[in-house]
């Protein structure tokens, strides 16, 4: 992948004022994905959402690692439900324009 489309973790950090040392533990936890090239690290663009919810979830709130990884997987549940609950709404609708006409 070119790093052009990848964000610099020292970078980033350095912008939000944060440790690399918590990027690389979100990696850890398995939270984000780094990325190594030509001895830097990066991360994908569509994680910055998240990563940037873990950083206020961190710093402004007080909520540690463990708290942080417990959040968020309860948010990718939350989501998840939330999709199969929009896809059987569209199913029932169907179902149900099918027995009206």
């Amino acid at each position: 992948m070119n790093s052009k489309n990848l964000i610099l973790i020292k970078q980033f950090c350095l912008y939000h004022e944060i440790e690399n040392t918590f990027i690389t533990e979100l990696n850890n936890y398995g939270l984000i994905e780094i990325i190594s090239q030509e001895e830097e690290l990066y991360f994908h663009p569509k994680q910055l959402p998240a990563v940037e919810k873990m950083i206020r979830l961190h710093y402004d709130l007080k909520i540690n690692m463990e708290g942080i990884d417990a959040i968020a997987h309860l948010l990718n549940k939350i989501e998840a439900l939330q999709q199969d609950l929009t896809s059987t709404q569209n199913k029932l609708r169907l179902f149900e324009q099918h027995f009206t006409e």
